[in-house]
């Protein structure tokens, strides 16, 4: 049975609302400490406390920057380039799967900025996202995501608060330009003052949720509460984490969106970045297919497959990055088998394996391609021996679990 995380963003979500909820959900904060300290980075501080917000306790997890985790209270903020931020990233000892994820993220907010100030991705320099607190707030929040390892996220609607708030570049009416774009095509809403959606907090749950509404149906395992940096008066600076496993629903079919546009004249070149900004911008699939147009051109089909609400997004995507001038949507229902994650042990060390399953029965079982690649690598063996040895292994754990 697959699990689920949703994010309940009432009181909206920033980067270290996402940490503490994170933590509190379980995630140690060692294990982040040590994840974050293959970093790069100098001059900061990651500490974890239990808080109240309202009459709720949560966990409040603060990245101390500079003079002030020195205890001079003065904090310095680098203005970094997207460069310098990839740059950080390739030098970390993160995961491969945690590095593609975090600079795929930095790549859409550069995108954002640069669609905001009317400017090239490469002119682009972050000022408070460039900042050391925030950077570690994003690789963070992506290491604990990650850490889960759960198949599917879904969010509420947004709430991205009231009011103004004040930047580097002036103030601004909430929410923050760079907020504005980053939840284009994502259900928002405006209550309580001041800024409740961050832009760190908005790349971060758009990054990765699949869908947007109300609470799935689902037996809930667990609940974080993580604290913002400062008290509300209409409601708890909170943002709640649900950790738990969907549960049978009456109609196993859901909706799709699917996406499709046909294209002769755009160069190959734009093809493969072409779907990693799909994916970015929320979809959950997307391929390419080989047609023959009019006049005998070649050309190809592209089709996204993605949650009904990321609609706009996607299509922006399309408009912007390929020469297509129409695109064509219609909503599908499809039924899906229940999936789940396992870790088998094998001499290469611990790999996923993705579980479909029916009824009770595993109907189909594939080893995670990137954890078998990733193994291949440090034993210095070919992946489909990896491969080989994972299947062996998860099936003879199946075995065992079935004669126990």
């Amino acid at each position: 049975m697959s699990r689920i995380l949703y994010f309940d963003c009432g009181s909206g979500i920033a980067g270290d609302m996402l940490l503490g909820a994170l933590v509190d959900l379980g995630l140690p904060i060692d294990l982040l400490r040590s994840a974050l300290a293959t970093l790069p980075l100098k001059d900061y501080r990651v500490e974890s406390s239990v808080v109240r917000r309202g009459s709720l306790r949560a966990t409040r997890v603060e990245v101390v920057v500079g003079a002030e985790a020195e205890g001079h209270g003065h904090r310095h903020h680098h203005h970094r380039g997207l460069t310098d931020i990839l740059a950080i990233l390739e030098q970390s000892g993160l995961d491969k799967a945690v590095k593609e994820r975090a600079a795929g993220l930095f790549r859409r907010l550069a995108e954002v900025e640069a669609g905001a100030h009317g400017t090239a991705i490469e002119k682009v320099h972050f000022h408070e996202v460039g900042a050391v607190d925030s950077i570690v707030d994003i690789v963070g929040g992506v290491f604990g995501l990650a850490w889960l390892g759960v198949e599917r996220m879904v969010a509420s609607p947004l709430n991205l608060g009231s009011g103004t708030v004040t930047m580097s570049h002036g103030t601004f009416p909430v929410p923050a330009p760079a907020t504005a774009r980053l939840v284009e095509g994502v259900p928002v809403y405006g209550a309580g003052d001041g800024e409740l959606t961050t832009p760190t907090g908005a790349l971060l749950v758009t990054g990765h949720a699949q869908a947007y509404g109300a609470l799935p149906l689902m037996r809930i395992e667990r609940i974080g509460y993580g604290a913002g940096g400062r008290e509300t008066e209409d409601r708890p600076n909170l943002l709640r984490l649900i950790l738990g496993e969907a549960a049978d629903a009456p109609n196993p079919g859901e909706h799709v969106l699917v996406l499709e546009t046909e294209i002769d004249d755009m160069s190959p070149q734009f093809c493969g970045p072409l779907i990693e900004k799909l994916l970015s911008a929320g979809a959950w699939d997307a391929y390419y297919t080989p047609i023959f147009m009019k006049k005998g051109r070649p050309g190809i089909q592209v089709t996204v497959l993605a949650d009904c609400a990321r609609r706009e997004a996607i299509e922006g995507v399309l408009f912007r990055e390929t020469t297509t001038i129409g695109v064509r949507w219609q909503e599908w229902e499809r039924s899906c088998l229940a999936r789940e994650v396992v870790t088998v042990e094998t001499r290469y060390g611990p790999i996923r394996v993705k579980c479909a399953q029916a009824g009770g029965r595993t109907l189909n079982a594939q080893p995670e391609f990137d954890d078998c690649a990733t193994a291949a690598d440090k034993a210095g063996v070919p992946t489909k021996e990896v491969w080989a040895a994972t299947v062996a292994a998860y099936r003879g754990a199946r075995g065992d679990s079935e004669r126990g």
